[in-house]
């Protein structure tokens, strides 16, 4: 089980690198890439397996701290898909959801480190 955790944690800050990374990478012409959208979802699925490994080995899970990371990482998601979405259309992506992306997944890093 050990190793699953370790995998998915993992994964988990792959996930964080492709949001901030494909964010910083774009930063003067702002856009949501495959990359950024792909990353957002890993990170939905891999936090919540982590939370449910965690819960399966009755460890101690700060609901709060989790329940603030879901709800900024729904901020990123939903940026994510509508920033994807218009680059599909071809049009551009409005600055400030773009910025949301990388911003809003950096302030769930630090609340992951801090808290």
């Amino acid at each position: 089980m050990t190793f699953v955790y370790s995998f998915l944690v993992f994964l988990h800050i792959v996930g964080a690198a492709a949001l901030v990374g494909g964010w910083l990478m774009t930063f003067r012409t702002p856009t949501v890439g495959f990359w950024q959208h792909v990353g957002a979802w890993v990170q939905l699925v891999t936090g919540l397996l982590l939370v449910g490994l965690l819960e399966m080995d009755d460890a101690e899970v700060n609901q709060v701290k989790i329940g603030i990371k879901l709800v900024v990482l729904i901020g990123v998601l939903v940026a994510a898909f509508l920033g994807r979405r218009a680059v599909k259309r071809g049009a551009s992506v409005p600055v400030g959801m773009a910025h949301a992306v990388g911003g809003l997944a950096l302030i769930n890093i630090a609340i992951a480190v801090f808290w």
